[in-house]
């Protein structure tokens, strides 16, 4: 299974791609994670929010495959805790599809986007800063699929 994260923004800090990196990398190959950064919409004093929401929701859409399991993260989703995020995990590979998680820019999601997607997630009640979403997101599948292989790295 690839786990594909479909990423509003590009030019990121080094610290957010270096945060990304080192938990991408401890993922197996069974369940490799790849990172693609969607074009944001380009701000300017003639246009608004929504408008550039729809705008990278429609790349959002382009870059996402009609075969996959979607989940949109969003702060109005599910919360799932360590050990159920496993099970969805555990869930998402007896499915045998791709799975592609959609991180809108700053501004938010589309509403098409969310309603293109099987599940959306929460990773907190906290409005979170986009790029970091990048590294908790990396930090939170590395731990669940540590949980499904009974390593030591998750610690209850």
């Amino acid at each position: 299974m690839r786990l594909n994260l479909l990423a509003v923004g590009t030019k990121m800090p080094t610290w957010v791609n270096d945060g990304y990196e080192e938990y991408a990398k401890r993922l197996p190959r069974e369940c490799q994670l790849v990172l693609q950064e969607i074009q944001p919409a380009k701000r300017g004093k003639s246009g608004h929010a929504s408008q550039w929401v729809e705008e990278e929701g429609e790349r959002i859409l382009a870059a996402t495959r009609s075969d996959h399991h979607i989940v949109s993260l969003d702060v109005t989703g599910k919360i799932w805790s360590t050990e159920q995020l496993a099970e969805q995990m555990k869930n998402w590979f007896s499915d045998g599809r791709d799975v592609s998680m959609m991180i809108g820019g700053p501004d938010g999601l589309a509403t098409k986007c969310s309603e293109r997607a099987n599940q959306t997630w929460s990773l907190s009640a906290l409005t979170l800063p986009h790029p970091l979403v990048r590294i908790v997101l990396a930090e939170q599948l590395y731990r669940a699929w540590t949980v499904l292989q009974n390593h030591p790295y998750h610690r209850t």
